[in-house]
């Protein structure tokens, strides 16, 4: 078989889409070699409008969008199509997008939605609001997992874990933390975890240490941070661009808080339950699906949802043996669901269904 795939965020995106298209890909050549795999890196205009008749000129049996698209001239080639849906942000959450964003996403991957042979949602909850916005049958529908970088399913060494922690923030390391992973934006609500933080008295609370950059929710969460007197018991980094580091800092942490509004998959949560991270996050889109059902879940639209997280925060830290415990048990849900072997095989599938 003969597989094509949209490479522009193989190649070009280091962070969410492009770990999971150099994932799938990856996966795929180690356990079926015996295919041919066709990455197109192409410029704007022919990736939108010829990658369809090059694909098809190239003997492909399918071509794969990985993120969202598929050529607008996809259709109606003897080359089969699949293209793999994140999440449905721009409808679900449109204040972070601009108008023209949205109008131009809303066209382009709703096309793509509408026109694949099959479509791959990465969660359940991706799948419901594909066939809620796109109108696209359920028999047209693969669920499949979004897959975890291979490295996370082998645990750090302690010594290993401590000494990039030392390297990183110098010989004292860090006080006790609980850490956010992911962009800050509204969608991700680290405004609730600051302000969960902030009921927590002094002399009980943890380190925030947030790993991520923002703007205009960036400064509206360190205005929050002034006011409340956190300086002292947050710390945001924008530059931790090693892997082995970012897996050194979920092992060690005490708890990952993730109280996001809205995920198409919420990746960062599997990847603390794979160092038996215990996990608190919220009820809403896929991320039930991501934690699995012992992590500790909070409703964010809720009135009472700073004091739950508080709650939890305080909860986790104080209590290692029901930490330890949590994060044992989310750990065996996320090497079950989320074995990559598991996760590709189902991929591999979806295209011979197709062939």
């Amino acid at each position: 078989m003969k597989i094509g795939f949209d490479a522009k965020r193989y190649y070009h995106n280091q962070t969410g889409l492009g770990n999971y298209s150099r994932t799938i890909v990856g996966g795929l050549k180690k356990l079926f070699p015996d295919n041919d795999y066709l990455l197109y890196d192409e410029k704007a205009f022919s990736r939108t409008f010829r990658l369809g008749h090059k694909a098809e000129s190239d003997g492909c049996d399918i071509f794969h969008g990985l993120s969202n698209e598929l050529p607008l001239d996809i259709r109606h080639r003897r080359t089969r199509s699949i293209v793999t849906m994140h999440d449905i942000a721009w409808l679900t959450f449109p204040d972070m997008y601009h108008w023209i964003d949205r109008h131009i996403y809303d066209y382009k991957y709703g096309r793509s939605c509408q026109v694949a042979d099959k479509v791959i949602a990465i969660s359940e909850s991706a799948k419901r609001d594909v066939m809620r916005f796109y109108n696209v049958p359920e028999e047209r529908i693969d669920v499949i997992y979004q897959p975890v970088q291979d490295y996370y399913y082998t645990p750090l060494p302690q010594s290993d874990c401590d000494r990039f922690i030392r390297e990183q923030f110098g010989e004292d390391g860090l006080p006790p933390y609980i850490l956010y992973v992911g962009s800050i934006n509204s969608r991700k609500n680290l405004l609730g975890a600051l302000k969960a933080l902030a009921l927590i008295p002094k002399e009980q609370r943890p380190l925030l240490l947030i790993i991520g950059n923002g703007r205009e929710y960036r400064r509206e969460c360190e205005t929050f941070i002034h006011d409340n007197g956190l300086a002292k018991d947050t710390r945001i980094e924008t530059s931790i661009h090693n892997n082995l580091l970012l897996q050194a800092l979920y092992t060690n942490a005490m708890a990952f808080i993730y109280p996001s509004y809205y995920e198409g998959f919420g990746l960062p949560v599997v990847e603390a339950a794979l160092q038996k991270t215990p996990v608190i996050t919220t009820t809403v889109s896929s991320l039930p699906e991501a934690a699995g059902p012992d992590a500790c879940l909070i409703d964010p639209h809720s009135a009472d949802a700073a004091e739950q997280m508080a709650h939890h925060i305080n909860h986790l830290c104080t209590d290692k043996a029901y930490a330890k415990a949590i994060g044992e048990k989310m750990e065996a849900y996320a090497r079950y669901m989320f074995s990559p072997e598991k996760l590709t095989k189902e991929v591999h599938n979806a295209y011979n269904s197709l062939s």
